[in-house]
Parts: structure tokens; sequence; C-alpha cells
């Protein structure tokens, strides 16, 4: 009895609180939200019941976000005196930094005669001549019109004009060193963590949102940028092959999947989500003539899309040969190139890339050549420029310009060469000085392709650390030496045209 006594008391509870009016605010007519039609607006008369906090999530200001992200200087000045705070007043009331200079004192007019000081009001403003001229408020020149120059004075104000415009041009110079200086986006920094070892390979996709970047440590790590909160972590990571370091990453021209090349024989394409779609056959490594190889038999050391083809990719090998492959059949390829050698032997093909048209090919090779293929009807492995002994090392990377002009080369032998596709004999320029220890560092240009810039390595004696330099493409100088890091090298590194930030 005690028991439904109690429920009888709880159900009458619920039919009064059920029975119980519910209190809404009443509204003068003229009050009520009306909607353009005359009509009432029944959403805004709903949301006057709810606080105007409702359904408001925390937003953190978007200066605070801007200022978390300024980049530190890697080497700010020890020396106090140099410091951007030269001064600063302390609690105690002490000066922080070296003293100020004494304040100059105000001159002291003096008469013409001796006696000191000037005595009395000061003098009257002094006349103007009967000559000068004196502009009204209305702009009208008062007095007579100045004497027509002379030859010899248009002559010498024409000389000054002309010194006038060098000094112009001068300056125009000086603004573009400037310029290029301030085209390089240095202001902000976010760090994508991650890997526990090398970063060796990266990737963006053409639309700007994704990036890929691949590691030493045998994985991929796959961010979003439009999903990405302020952790910064990656939304998937990938283990392509199990004990093969990654060596290089190229997402295809419509951004919907990606090539992935390791340490092993087979390169793999994934979609954009991170989904395996498949992986190229790999070749009979007892065949001794690499053409009948139905794909590499050693190790890859790099590979690249199609720019204007979606279904053709490129793979340079440790084997010494070069393949082109269509990725809707993972079991054949469409053309094995061997690079040209003075013996045959098998020498690695360090590097690989294509043109901006995909129709050009070139290749590093490690004797220090660099050969070039263009993709025609009935071509062959023989090279249409070969520049033997290019570098004297492994050539780490190699990019072409857009207007198909310029090609750069990165070496080991710590240097970059810029060389020009129509005279090819010596290079434009060499910049060296420029440490390299690892086969994946690149050379590549900013998006306007105005500057060059390429990566160094840590120094083995600790001198320098990571740096990120840029160079002129027309003057063909340094512009300017970004310190990354003290301890770690910069390895990869691309500049995206459409976001227009540099990302190593």
């Amino acid at each position: 009895p005690g028991h439904r006594a109690r429920a009888l008391e709880r159900s009458s509870k619920k039919e009064k609180l059920a029975a119980a009016p519910i209190s809404i605010p009443e509204l003068a007519v003229d009050e009520w939200p009306m909607a353009d039609g005359g009509e009432m607006d029944e959403e805004a008369m709903m949301r006057a019941f709810f606080p105007t906090s409702f359904g408001k999530a925390p937003t953190r200001p978007s200066a605070a976000s801007h200022s978390s992200t300024l980049r530190k200087p890697q080497n700010p000045s020890s020396n106090p005196s140099t410091s951007a705070a030269a001064e600063e007043d302390d609690g105690g009331g002490a000066i922080v930094g070296p003293p100020r200079p004494p304040k100059e004192l105000a001159p002291i007019q003096e008469d013409d005669e001796e006696g000191g000081g000037l005595i009395g009001p000061p003098r009257p403003p002094q006349r103007p001549s009967a000559h000068a001229e004196v502009e009204d408020e209305d702009g009208s020149m008062v007095g007579p019109p100045r004497p027509p120059p002379s030859k010899e004075g248009d002559e010498d104000d024409e000389d000054e004009g002309d010194d006038d415009d060098e000094d112009d041009d001068d300056d125009d110079m000086d603004d573009d060193d400037g310029e290029d200086f301030g085209r390089i986006p240095l202001s902000n920094e976010i760090v994508l963590r991650g890997h526990t070892k090398v970063a060796s390979a990266l990737a963006v996709d053409p639309t700007g949102s994704r990036v890929l970047s691949g590691s030493y440590d045998y994985t991929i790590r796959m961010y979003d940028f439009q999903g990405m909160n302020s952790k910064l972590q990656s939304f998937r990571q990938l283990e392509p092959c199990e004990g093969h370091q990654v060596r290089s990453l190229s997402w295809s021209p419509t951004s919907d999947r990606f090539l992935c090349v390791t340490g092993s024989a087979q390169a793999k394409i994934y979609d954009r989500d991170g989904l395996s779609l498949g992986e190229f056959v790999k070749g009979d490594m007892y065949i001794r003539d690499l053409k009948n190889t139905k794909g590499h038999i050693s190790g890859l050391t790099g590979g690249e899309w199609n720019p204007k083809s979606k279904e053709t990719i490129l793979t340079s090998s440790e084997d010494g040969s070069l393949r082109l492959w269509d990725v809707s059949d993972f079991s054949s390829q469409k053309q094995v190139i061997k690079p040209k050698l003075k013996r045959p032997m098998r020498i690695p093909v360090t590097s690989c890339a294509w043109d901006h048209e995909g129709k050009r090919i070139v290749a590093g090779v490690g004797d220090g050549s660099i050969q070039l293929w263009t993709i025609k009807t009935g071509w062959g492995s023989r090279p249409d420029i070969h520049v033997e002994k290019a570098h004297t090392e492994d050539i780490t990377g190699v990019k072409f310009s857009t207007d198909g002009q310029i090609l750069l080369s990165r070496s080991m032998d710590s240097t970059l060469k810029i060389w020009d596709l129509r005279k090819m004999k010596t290079p434009l320029k060499v910049f060296d000085d420029l440490p390299n220890n690892y086969a994946e560092t690149n050379a590549s240009f900013s998006s306007d392709e105005q500057l060059i810039f390429t990566g160094t390595s840590v120094e083995k004696d600790g001198r320098n650390g990571g740096l990120l330099c840029f160079f002129d493409r027309r003057k063909l100088e340094l512009v300017s030496r970004v310190g990354i890091s003290p301890h770690y090298s910069v390895i990869r590194s691309l500049w995206h045209p459409r976001i227009n930030q540099v990302i190593h």
C-alpha cells in the first residue's frame, strides 16, 4: 500500500505540471516581430524566449590567434644595447639599457654686435624684394613675371632632370631589393608536429587545403587546413611500406589522389582520404635488361604526377631507370627510360621531374649528369639534352620553371645551379656553401617565380643550423638567409601559389 500511495502521489504531481499554464511574456501588437510580408516572424518570436548567448560558442579573438603564431627570430641579439627595448623602467625605477644621450640645448640667438643675447622684441620679418613672387590665398602670382630662362639654364635644368631620373632609378632599384625581401611570407608560422624522424617528403594539393608529409619514420601524415583546430594535429596517419622511408609525395592535378614513393621498389596510389587504391608491380631482379622487366627491381628515389594528365606518373629508381605508369593499370608500365652512360653499368637515377606542360622529363643521374627527354612520337631512351658532370655528387632535386626556360639543380656537393635550357653547356649561376646531407633536398620557385629558394642542412661542426635561402631570379644574387632551426636541417620546401605560404 505504501508503494502504491507514493506512485499515486507522483502521478498526481505530473498531472498538475502538465496542466500548469506556460508563462509567455505578453507583447503589444506593435511590438510583435514582423517579417517583410507583414506577417509575424515566428523564428524571431521563438528566439525572444532564449537568452541572447544561446547557441553561441566561445570564440577566440582573431588578434589573439594572429599574435600566437608570430614568428620568433632564431638568432636574437645578445647585446642589450642593440635590443628592441633599449630603455625600460622597472618597479624600482632603475634604468635598463645604455644611458640616454645628453639633450642638445637650443641655440641662443645672438646679436651681430658684441654683447651677448638678443635684447628687446624680436626683429620684424624681412620685407620681400620688389621682384619677389608671393602667392595670395587664391594662388595668383603677385609681382612681375619671371624673365624667360636662358638656353644655358634650360640645358642645366635638363641635366638636373637627368640626374633626378638617375636618382629615381637608383631609388627604384633599392625599392626592388626591399620588395624582394618583403614578398617572403615571414611574419607568422605554425609547426605541424607528429613525425619522430626527418621529414623527407612534402606535398600540398592544388587547392591548398590538404598537406601531406612523409618521413624517415616510415609514415605519412595527412593534415586538413579547413578542418584543423588549434591542436594542429593530423587527421590520418599511414605506413605505406613497413621498414621503408618515405622519399616523395605528389598530388594528382585533380587533387583526388596522390602518389607515394618509398624506399621499396613499388610506388603506391592513395585517394584523397588516405585509402589505398593499389601499388605498381615489381620487376624480376634476375633479368639483366631493365627494359624487359615489368617494373623497378630496386628501391625508388623519386616520383611525380604528370601536371596535365591525371592518369600518368613518373618514377625513378636505384636500378638506373625511369618509368612511366598508367594509374588505371597497376600491372604494366607505359615506358622504360634508361639514361645515357659512358659504360654499360647500373647507376642510380637520384631525382626526376616533369615540366609544367607535362611534355618534358628531366633526371639527375648518379654520375653527376643531367639528362632531359621530350615526349613525342617515337621517342626513346636517347636524351635530347645531356650535361655531363653537371655536379660532382648526387643530384637531390631538379625543377623546371613554369615558362620552361630555367632549370634548377640541387646537389649534395653543397651547390645550387641555375641553367638556361636554351644553352645548357654552362650554368647561368652557381650558388655554393649550401650544405646538403639528405638525398631529398630540393630547390623551387616562389609563387610569382621571381625568387628561387632551397634549404640547407645543419653543418657537421654545428656552426650553422638549418637555413632557408632565397635568391633573386633576375639578378642572380642572394636576397635573404632565414634561420629556421639551430638543430634541424631544412630538406623539402615549397611555396604554394594559391595560399601564398612557404611550407618546409
